[in-house]
Parts: C-alpha cells; structure tokens; sequence
C-alpha cells in the first residue's frame, strides 16, 4: 500500500500530490545532510496513542532514517532527548526494572552514534495522586537547536519531531539564521483529545507532516530489542 501522510498545503491548491508546502513560498532547495532532533516524550505518547494503549515496537533508528529519506536527507546527527525512569530514594523492583531497560535502551542508541540529552523526572503528587513530569529536556533541546548554525554550519535545513509551540521562538531564530525547520508532528481535529493543533508551532516551521501509525510499522524491531 502507498504510504500517503498528511501534510501542509496552501488553502487553493490544483495538485493535490504536491509535497508539504512553504508559508514564505521560498524556493525548496534540497540538501544532502540534515540533524534530526526528537522530543522523546511526544513521540512516546504517540506510539501508545497509535498502539491502543500499548506502546508500539519499532526501530528508532531505522525511524529517523526513514523520515529524513522521505525529505531526501541523509542523517548527519540524530539527537534524542528524554528523562530518565523515575527512582525512590528506595527504588521499588518496578522503579529498577523500568530504568535497566531505560539504561539497555539508551547503550544501543549510544553505540549507534545517537546523541542522548537527558533530563529528569520530577514526582508530584497532587490530590492524593502521584504525577511525573519531565525537567529540563526542553531546555537541552532548545540550546542545541540555537546551536545550529555555530556547530553545523554547512546544515540548512533541520528535522523537528514534536508538538511543543515553546519552542517556536527557537525555530524562528533559525530562519533568521538561514536554517529552515521541518516538523514532524501529529494531531487530531477533534475535541478532549490529547493532541491538539498548534497553529502557533505550524506557522513557524518551513514545513510540516502528520505522523502515521505507518511510519511506526514501516520501522521494524528487531527480534529481542525493545523501546523504553
């Protein structure tokens, strides 16, 4: 079956096959190297949103390629930002199970030449119920967004996977840079769903596509491997 993804177009259109579209209308010049950089919280939620409660089982780095390949990029980084598994002062069996695959997870991805940034979880509880959240991975995604044109000079274009408008300032900063953004996210029209729209994200980007459970099965795992 074709993979068809959803994907920005201009209001009045006549080609309905035409790729994600450019608000600033620019010329869509292709480059070879691009970084891809992954709000691993978002795309966690996602998997389980497409596995019906379940996370899915895929490769990540097979993921990523793929997403860059449909742009016409090559990965020169892929970076990964995520909080590692919360612990007690005496961790529970659960606490240590959840951060030795946390840890297992993370050496493939380092042996793999994949970037981690890592944050924290921070344990609240809030009517008599325990709620995590993640700390400072915003940040360290932010600081090597803006990071960019020092670093990766020769990069012009970079991949987004998220759905955080918080970070719109950033994007901005890199097309005054020469540095255009392309978003992969994923949201739903309807109401009380947890994945909103974000015209404030959208109109920031140079372009943007929707995820599809597609993407995740067209990312096989290999046997004995697993996603934290």
């Amino acid at each position: 079956m074709k993979n068809i993804q959803k994907a920005y177009k201009p209001l009045k259109v006549s080609n309905n096959n035409m790729l994600p579209g450019d608000l600033y209308r620019s010329p869509d010049e292709s480059f070879f190297e691009t970084l891809m950089f992954i709000d691993a919280g978002f795309l966690s939620k996602l998997s389980k949103h497409f596995g019906k409660g379940k996370y899915l089982a895929y490769d990540l780095i097979t993921f990523s390629k793929n997403l860059a390949r449909k742009q016409k990029f090559i990965c020169k980084n892929i970076f990964y930002y995520t909080a590692s598994p919360f612990q007690s002062y005496k961790p529970t069996k659960e606490e240590e199970k959840k951060k030795d695959g946390y840890d297992r997870f993370l050496d493939k991805l380092t042996k793999q030449k994949v970037i981690v940034r890592q944050g924290r979880v921070q344990r609240l509880e809030v009517d008599g119920e325990f709620i995590y959240k993640q700390k400072a991975v915003d940040v360290l995604l932010a600081m090597d967004l803006t990071n960019v044109p020092i670093k990766y000079p020769s990069v012009k274009k970079i991949i987004l996977i998220s759905s955080d408008s918080d970070f719109v300032p950033v994007i901005k900063n890199l097309r005054d840079n020469g540095v255009k953004t392309i978003l992969y996210t994923y949201y739903e029209k309807m109401r009380n769903t947890p994945f909103s729209r974000s015209n404030f994200l959208i109109k920031s980007v140079h372009k943007y596509i929707l995820l599809s459970k597609e993407d995740f099965d067209l990312s096989p795992l290999k046997k004995g491997v697993k996603n934290e």
